[in-house]
């Protein structure tokens, strides 16, 4: 904390200083008798017996369910991020265009996927063509049309067989998460640029600069790092949402090791979350330390760290030594 005084803060007196390590002190024995509570309520409902945790020392456990539910989490928010990225750039840019053909459907775009709920967007992404298109290949589409729907599926590998689309659960997962968390990212993108200050585009068309070198040049890497928190938060909460996946039997990590573990061996569900919640905080905490990684990185990058003015005041102008003035040529 800061020991100088600042408009919204003031530094605590002694008065002050005493009251918050009491306040303190009370909130911390308070939080620690709460812990306490439950692990004798625990303890007496015998949940600390090592018939519930003998599973999850044994390989097979982690080598059938829970590393296959891992490697299934972190694939499809893989998929998921990249192509969450994609979209939040290209629809956050479009929400930033003069024309508004290109910035009002994009807008009612992100409107529209950011306001409905993620798991909705998994349930329909994977239930709806399956519902409706044996009844478009049972219409009248011909040949040409039905091969022409295979090929424009499979290329998001999605399997379709004469107009008949099925949709695998890892496909719904990452188009559910990509169009939610991108349209939140579009949004951040948004942002991003428009906290950048307006002295710096202007600066930029005055010499020369066009609006697509001012946006690549100038505002996009400066807001960047403006925009790094923001984007690692969601990036957080799209590895987290994979776990919707259940409601369409993707063995992601929850259901492997949430769900199937406790199914089969001796009901320990208790036990079971504490292990995935394990795993899913060390996962975060490593995307975290990344990203910091990356920012700080970002901040002494040339490219996105503009060098300040010294306090000897303006550069010396060429032919002109330290101390003498120009003289203006008559």
């Amino acid at each position: 904390m800061s020991k100088e005084a600042t408009v919204l803060f003031d530094i605590p007196g002694p008065r002050a200083r005493a009251r918050n390590r009491a306040l303190g002190i009370a909130v911390t024995v308070g939080l620690a008798a709460i812990l306490a509570a439950l692990v004798w309520r625990l303890a007496a409902k015998d949940q600390f017996a090592g018939k519930y945790w003998t599973p999850f020392t044994e390989w097979t456990v982690w080598r059938h369910l829970i590393i296959p539910g891992l490697l299934n989490t972190l694939k499809a928010a893989a998929v998921a991020t990249v192509l969450a990225l994609l979209f939040g750039i290209v629809f956050g840019l479009a929400r930033l265009s003069e024309h508004w053909w290109i910035r009002v459907p994009a807008g009612a775009v992100v409107e529209f996927f950011r306001g409905i709920p993620l798991l909705i967007l998994i349930f329909l992404a994977f239930f709806v063509p399956n519902k409706i298109s044996p009844q478009i290949a049972e219409s009248q589409f011909g040949q040409l049309q039905r091969v022409s729907v295979d090929y424009f599926f499979s290329i998001f590998g999605v399997e379709s067989n004469a107009g008949v689309v099925t949709v695998p659960a890892f496909a719904a997962v990452v188009f559910g998460l990509t169009m939610y968390n991108g349209s939140v990212l579009a949004e951040v993108v948004r942002a991003g640029v428009l906290s950048i200050p307006k002295g710096q585009a202007e600066a930029a068309y005055s010499i020369g600069l066009r609006k697509n070198g001012v946006m690549r040049l100038i505002l996009l890497p400066q807001a960047i790092t403006v925009m790094m928190p923001a984007i690692v938060s969601q990036i957080v909460v799209l590895l987290k949402d994979t776990a919707l996946g259940f409601i369409i039997a993707y063995p992601e990590l929850l259901s492997a090791g949430f769900r199937q573990v406790p199914a089969n061996y001796s009901n320990n569900l208790l036990q079971a979350g504490i292990v995935v919640a394990i795993i899913y905080i060390a996962i975060n905490m490593s995307v975290s330390r990344l990203a910091t990684w990356l920012e700080a990185r970002s901040r002494r990058s040339r490219k996105t760290a503009a060098k300040t003015m010294g306090t000897g005041g303006a550069p010396p102008v060429a032919g002109v030594g330290v101390g003498e003035q120009a003289v203006p040529s008559t």
